[in-house]
């Protein structure tokens, strides 16, 4: 069964045994409007939690993608780095960043799930 937590930044990751699966929220993409460029990282990079791993730019603003849990980068989405479109059309879905095995999966009790990041989200508007 996956489980899908998410960040105050608006990063989610769906976890899956000891991988996960990080991307942006719909929040995220709304807020940032068009995006037009989408950097991933590179497959065998290894991050900690709260590290900046990606890049998002969009005919708005460019912003920082953290992420949600420590681990070594096992697969990047490089079809969103050539169609940033995707992101805007399925954020939370077909979009995925980049999938990630995780080193500490403890450090996930510390992200919000569905309920509590949509009442985070309302505290925002």
């Amino acid at each position: 069964m996956s489980e899908m937590r998410f960040t105050k930044d608006h990063e989610w990751i769906k976890v899956e045994g000891s991988t996960g699966t990080v991307g942006i929220t719909d929040y995220a993409q709304h807020a940032l409007g068009d995006l037009v460029f989408v950097e991933v990282p590179e497959a065998g990079r290894t991050l900690k939690q709260g590290d900046e791993c990606a890049v998002v730019e969009s005919v708005k603003a460019a912003s920082e993608v953290y992420s949600p849990a420590s681990g070594t980068v096992v697969k990047a989405n490089a079809t969103i780095a050539d169609q940033p479109g995707l992101v805007n059309e399925s954020p939370e879905d077909k979009a995925w960043f980049f999938t990630i095995t995780l080193s500490d999966p403890s450090e996930l009790a510390g992200l919000m799930d569905r309920a509590a990041y949509d009442e985070y989200v309302k505290g925002l508007e």
